[in-house]
């Protein structure tokens, strides 16, 4: 009985380290992909075949492709090379449908050279203008239709204003709105965005706390009082359950925090999370609710919080450890164009933040999967990308040095070599 012919892979990386990233983090010397899937890790020289393409790693390492949980493509587009938080900048208006086009190309180079292979666009939708339209979607969709897409795409609809007001009657006309036919695993629409509150640098935050000029900040969706607001978040969210959505509450106060808390269910997440206190962190473990936050945001602003609600509230605001610690689901994500869109800047804020600039390769990990695993969880895709395991998606990364190896502090200086999305070489550098 003869063995059974290996049909050759397309592509082989070998001689270096990869970073799986499956469940007992395990490290192999190469991978072998095929139609746009992981074949085989380890043991790859049997799927060489006279048409593959073979890379020779030479010690380097191999990661999934990074997945930024909250990443404003098409306004990062618009603005690249210039971060919101930096110098003063005009971005170059969104109008047309060609703008639109060239910002989502823009922002897909961009995301290629970082390693970025799938991003949550998390805010399109028809109460919007600009880059965050829902003529936005439809460019998206057009693009996938051409195959000019170079990293995976989720997008949560908005159906109110971005960092602005929502209605319940608004919300529900949103939620009738069709949405393009789309391979999911390239263009994905899952769920939707709520915005509950502002930020505590602009005394939007709802907080118990007490602002400079005596606020408290409320829940950016309409009503009268805090009532009848609250009662209108809840009912948006359970219309959302009911249309079979996921839910992303931007809430950074604690107050709007609980107010979302109360009715979001597992699948569900908190986008920001800046003032979420330790039994709310408890709450949201034992209901299976996420968390998407910014450790450069965080290191950013928190002088700023500290100038709107005092240094005591700023000194317990982005409690990454307690984060951590409560075995929530965590994605780190960037918020760009808000500031860089570069992962290895926010972990090496994440680091700031646990007063853990060294780290450990243990912590480091931890880390990494909240840009790889955790937001694959997120997605709703676990089952098919954020490890290099065989029979998932071919997205990964080539990077000069094992991050697992460098101190988190010098994260930012190991370089991207190459990036792969569904077995495609995006990015050579």
């Amino acid at each position: 009985m003869t063995a059974q012919r290996i049909r050759p892979a397309d592509l082989v990386v070998h001689g270096g380290r990869v970073q799986t990233f499956d469940a007992v983090g395990t490290v192999v010397d190469g991978l072998a992909v095929r139609d746009g899937r992981i074949a085989a890790v380890e043991d790859v020289t049997g799927h060489i075949g006279p048409d593959t393409e073979v890379l020779d790693l030479a010690g380097r390492t191999v990661l999934p492709g990074i997945n930024d949980a909250h990443l404003h493509a098409t306004w990062l587009g618009a603005r690249w090379p210039h971060p919101l938080l930096g110098a003063p900048h005009e971005e170059t208006p969104v109008v047309t449908a060609e703008d639109r086009r060239a910002a989502i190309l823009r922002a897909g180079d961009v995301c290629a050279a970082l390693g970025i292979t799938s991003y949550t666009e998390p805010g399109l939708g028809p109460g919007e203008t600009g880059c965050f339209s829902a003529e936005v979607l439809d460019e998206y969709a057009a693009l996938h239709r051409e195959g000019r897409l170079r990293a995976r795409v989720t997008v949560l609809r908005l159906f109110g204003l971005l960092d602005g007001a929502s209605s319940l009657a608004g919300f529900t006309r949103g939620l009738a709105t069709p949405v393009p036919d789309a391979d999911p695993e390239w263009l994905a629409v899952p769920g939707v965005k709520i915005f509950a509150d502002g930020i505590p640098p602009m005394r939007t935050a709802w907080t118990h706390h007490c602002y400079a000029d005596g606020t408290h900040g409320a829940l950016l969706v309409d009503g009268p009082g805090d009532d009848e607001r609250a009662a209108a978040l809840a009912a948006m969210i359970s219309s959302a359950h009911d249309a079979g959505l996921v839910v992303g509450v931007h809430a950074t106060g604690e107050r709007s925090i609980e107010a979302a808390l109360e009715h979001l269910r597992a699948g569900d997440h908190i986008v920001h999370g800046d003032l979420v206190t330790p039994a709310q962190l408890r709450r949201m473990a034992s209901r299976r609710v996420g968390l998407t936050t910014q450790p450069v945001i965080a290191t950013a602003m928190r002088p700023m919080v500290a100038t709107a609600l005092g240094d005591d509230v700023a000194a317990k605001a982005w409690p990454l450890r307690d984060i951590l610690d409560a075995g929530i689901q965590l994605t780190l994500s960037s918020d760009a164009p808000v500031v860089t869109p570069d992962w290895r800047v926010h972990l090496a804020a994440a680091g700031e933040l646990l007063g853990a600039r060294g780290g450990t390769p243990e912590l480091t990990a931890r880390l990494l999967r909240c840009y790889t695993t955790e937001a694959a969880a997120q997605d709703g895709s676990a089952g098919w990308k954020g490890s290099l395991e065989p029979g998932k998606v071919a997205d990964f990364c080539v990077l000069d040095d094992d991050p697992l190896g460098v101190a988190l502090g010098d994260l930012p200086s190991v370089a991207v070599e190459l990036t792969v999305t569904g077995g495609r070489i995006v990015h050579k550098g």
